[in-house]
């Protein structure tokens, strides 16, 4: 029998008791900076830098802005105000090269008015499941550039980057699940690894070299560590009676956060990868599941409290008293950071959505409007 998601396999949610309901909070946020564009040609460069400019929570486009960006394709286009000035020659020939160019202003200018990375440069991979099929696309946080990358009328699971081109996902081309590496600017894609039962969750450690991974060749699903240049492999986790699921590396890449539902509600764990020493890390919530690490430090997850599923951010250095809730409830899943630790793009109602996860920032944001059911998102963070 083919085995899809972990969680379709073995993370089945136990029935939600009551809950208290917990009030959404956010870091603050700062007041944002006005900007005014006036870029003359064509619009398409317009349109891309008021979207990732406003996507940060930095600044709001509006006609009297203290920063003003002039000029005009082809020409030199400038950020000038608050003192400072950030300059580039357009050599943008046509739409998608003139949103190439606004997103790397948006992500200079980011740089240079504050302190937070910019983003706007970081492709977003997900899946666009469609009756039996499912396919993998990247487009931009803007939105724009949609691209599909497999056409194979099978399930595609779990699309991970390896780096900043590169991707490794769960495909069902052949007689079961195997991992792919896939070139996202050629399209070109190889098998890297077939094992015997389920194998996902391919996830790639911060230096490149080691995947953590989901088998089930030894029995029950398992989390181990690949050596991806000479295919060696560690066994993490014994758990006879439970299963283990959706890693996801620490920025210093020397522990993993994962899913467990060894007391037969799904929670997450982080596990030492030197030693092997675990330790649970959340237990409020009818279940803790979708775990990503922050180069930040901090951990985003999705938390089903009352029947319904929020995104939740943790610091696994305080504990779960550290636990804030940064969406309403609803139908979310999988967030994933971008590298400036303040956004997550997550799933909701079968769209994508950009989440800020600062208190008194701005509401979640549809990545686009396509019809689809898209899921399982994750947010380029390659240094």
């Amino acid at each position: 029998m083919k085995k899809t998601l972990f969680i379709a396999l073995a993370m089945v949610a136990a029935a939600a008791g009551a809950e208290l309901k917990v009030d959404i909070e956010r870091e603050g946020a700062a007041a944002k900076m006005a900007v005014s564009i006036e870029v003359a040609g064509n619009d398409a460069f317009a349109k891309s830098l008021r979207r990732n400019l406003e996507m940060t929570g930095l600044f709001k486009v509006r006609p009297d802005g203290a920063i003003r960006v002039r000029g005009g394709i082809g020409e030199r286009i400038a950020a000038e105000g608050l003192g400072k000035v950030v300059s580039f020659v357009s050599r943008a020939s046509d739409a998608k090269s003139a949103r190439n160019e606004a997103r790397l202003l948006a992500d200079k200018m980011c740089e240079t008015y504050s302190q937070q990375r910019g983003c706007a440069t970081d492709q977003i991979v997900f899946v666009r499941k469609d009756g039996r099929a499912e396919e993998i696309f990247t487009c931009y946080p803007d939105g724009y550039d949609i691209m599909q990358l497999t056409r194979d009328g099978k399930e595609a699971v779990g699309p991970r980057w390896k780096d900043s081109r590169t991707i490794f996902y769960t495909g069902f081309l052949g007689a079961g699940p195997q991992i792919f590496e896939l070139d996202t600017a050629t399209g070109r894609r190889r098998m890297k690894w077939s094992f015997k039962g389920l194998t996902t969750g391919a996830t790639i450690s911060p230096d490149g070299r080691k995947a953590a991974i989901i088998l089930s060749f030894h029995g029950n699903p398992e989390l181990y560590v690949i050596d991806i240049e000479r295919g060696t492999w560690v066994r993490l986790t014994t758990t006879p009676n439970a299963s283990e699921g959706q890693p996801a590396w620490s920025p210093d890449g020397r522990q993993i956060v994962y899913v467990s539902d060894e007391t037969r509600r799904p929670q997450l764990y982080i596990i030492d990868v030197a030693t092997k020493h675990k330790r649970r890390l959340t237990s409020k919530g009818a279940q803790n599941v979708d775990p990503d690490w922050g180069v930040d430090g901090k951990i985003a997850y999705i938390t089903k409290r009352g029947g319904l599923s929020q995104v939740a951010i943790i610091d696994p250095a305080a504990g779960e008293g550290s636990v804030r809730l940064v969406t309403d409830p609803g139908s979310w899943e999988h967030p994933s950071w971008s590298k400036d630790a303040r956004h997550v793009i997550a799933s909701r109602d079968k769209a994508l959505f950009i989440v800020d996860t600062l208190k008194n920032g701005d509401a979640p944001s549809r990545l686009f409007m396509n019809n689809g059911n898209w899921i399982t998102p994750s947010w380029n963070k390659i240094k």
